[in-house]
């Protein structure tokens, strides 16, 4: 069973960067697409970044060029580099599986001052 912890969430004005890191138990992580989401207060769930096995990434128009995905297969970890944070990145990031999402982890709060 794999289970899922997201960590590196916090409080940053606008403009500022954070870091977050999604760690995955089990054997799967090097063998598939992982992908960022987020959840804004009263809004569905997003993916944001992806990154295939390969390494290929792909971003939605509302981050690309300010947001980064990464992958440490050796560490089973996932991240995504965060800059120029705007208000509107405020939510709970998480992380899962592109294709067949596994147990979602308890997410990671970002908030976003201006």
């Amino acid at each position: 069973q794999v289970q899922l912890v997201e960590s590196g969430g916090g409080l940053v004005q606008a403009g500022g960067s954070l870091r977050l890191s999604c760690a995955a138990s089990g054997s799967i992580f090097s063998i598939n697409a992982w992908g960022w989401y987020r959840q804004a207060p009263g809004k569905q769930r997003e993916l944001v970044a992806q990154i295939t096995s390969g390494g290929s990434t792909n971003y939605a128009d509302s981050v690309k060029g300010r947001f980064a995905i990464s992958r440490d297969n050796a560490k089973k970890t996932l991240y995504l580099q965060m800059d120029s944070l705007r208000p509107e990145d405020t939510a709970v990031y998480y992380c899962n599986r592109i294709r067949g999402a596994v147990g979602w982890g308890q997410g990671t709060q970002v908030t976003v001052s201006s």
